[in-house]
């Protein structure tokens, strides 16, 4: 049996940061091991090479950077020089047209009469009047962007990436859309020109010779022994924190799904109910060798005959390639699988009304039994690879500069 001071599940961007944070705070690599039961690192942020390029199989992943601190660490093990700089290019199939993301910021693409129909339901919306702020997730959406555009664009578009009952999804989450402001949608329309806010990913980084999933590789085997692949964790024992009767940790750092402890250890009633109220949904990733004639980088599709939510361009970030990829949720992709297809079980946390104090529960049931919950799963949270990053850095600082008070 060996011991260590921090025993990491899982070999995404979270546990992989963390992992290389502590030992840059000092820690010895005697101190850290790194667990992930796939035979590669990277989680969802995996690449592959099809049809001659890079195509990343988990979804389209894009390094933002809004955060100096992130982007000065993992320069670390990708220096920046081995990026490409995009300005996101991001469009709504709407209207039998592209329209630039988002769509409240660039009415003025479309014809004159189409334009005075969404200013007039944008003009009526209940943010703009001051009502009240509703706590349905369909009542929420007309709310802040009007009849219209709810009906024609965000309403179905979230029904095919959820594929359940939008109601009930909670509101807390919506913040992060960009604010909707009348005056900024008029003067769009006037001046021809986007106004306001603009949403992430304003402008991202791409590997210049691969895919994404490089980054996360090169983190892994920059692990050494310290990283155990093809290695699924068995059991659990929460008195000792010993794993799989081999390994024994002061503290374990989970970023795998909860749903999984079950087959680990015995829980208690509460938490086996909390985490019975964790949803996710599952992508299929699929490619198409037809190359659009589109600059976007991404286009989403709210029409819900498509199966697929999202087509992603990789001829327009991804060096050489051609083709496209598309993502949709699993239950709209059964039965019509193409032979280049990457199934995602895990793919978003769902963002269900009675997830917070679900995850609350669990959190605080993990600190008294020497567990940290970290990242997209650790957390429940649908978080983009920086944030996962950003959080990683602060918990391992956190936890070292603890020790160091003792």
């Amino acid at each position: 049996m060996k011991k260590y001071k921090y025993l990491i599940l899982g070999a995404g961007p979270s546990g992989l940061a963390v992992a290389h944070r502590l030992l840059q705070s000092g820690l010895s690599t005697s101190d850290i091991l790194v667990i992930e039961k796939n035979a590669e690192t990277g989680g969802l942020c995996k690449s592959q090479i099809v049809d001659g390029a890079p195509l990343d199989t988990g979804g389209g992943h894009f390094l933002d950077v809004k955060y100096e601190r992130v982007l000065e660490f993992l320069f670390r093990f990708m220096p920046k020089e081995e990026w490409n700089k995009f300005d996101r290019i991001s469009k709504i199939r709407i209207h039998g047209q592209e329209i630039d993301h988002p769509l409240e910021a660039n009415l003025w693409q479309l014809p004159k009469d189409t334009q005075v129909e969404y200013l007039e339901s944008i003009a009526k919306a209940g943010c703009v009047s001051d009502e009240p702020i509703p706590d349905s997730f369909s009542d929420w959406i007309v709310w802040k962007l009007g009849n219209k555009i709810a009906a024609e664009y965000m309403l179905p578009y979230n029904k095919k990436i959820w594929s359940m009952d939008l109601d009930k999804l909670g509101v807390y989450w919506l913040h992060k859309l960009p604010n909707v402001s009348f005056r900024e949608v008029l003067e769009s329309c006037l001046y021809g020109k986007p106004q306001g806010q603009l949403p992430a990913h304003g402008t991202f980084l791409y590997p210049k010779n691969h895919g994404y999933g490089e980054l996360w590789r090169l983190m892994g085997s920059a692990l050494g022994d310290s990283l155990l692949l093809s290695t699924e964790v068995i059991n659990i024992d929460l008195s000792t924190g010993l794993v799989n009767g081999q390994w024994q940790a002061e503290t374990i750092i989970n970023t795998i799904p909860w749903a999984h402890w079950e087959n680990y250890c015995s829980l208690p009633e509460n938490i086996t109910t909390a985490i019975s109220k964790l949803k996710n949904i599952s992508i299929d990733v699929e490619y198409n060798s037809n190359t659009l004639t589109s600059d976007a980088h991404w286009i989403y599709e709210p029409d819900e005959n498509k199966s697929y939510h999202r087509q992603l361009l990789r001829s327009n970030f991804a060096t050489g390639a051609r083709g496209h990829w598309t993502e949709s949720n699993s239950s709209r992709t059964s039965g019509s699988k193409s032979e280049t297809h990457f199934h995602n079980e895990y793919a978003y946390p769902v963002n269900t009304k009675d997830k917070p104090e679900a995850v609350a529960v669990i959190l605080e049931w993990a600190l008294e039994n020497r567990i940290i919950g970290l990242g997209r799963w650790g957390k429940w949270e649908h978080m983009n690879s920086d944030i996962a990053v950003l959080e990683a850095l602060q918990l391992a600082d956190s936890l070292t500069s603890s020790e160091a008070s003792i």
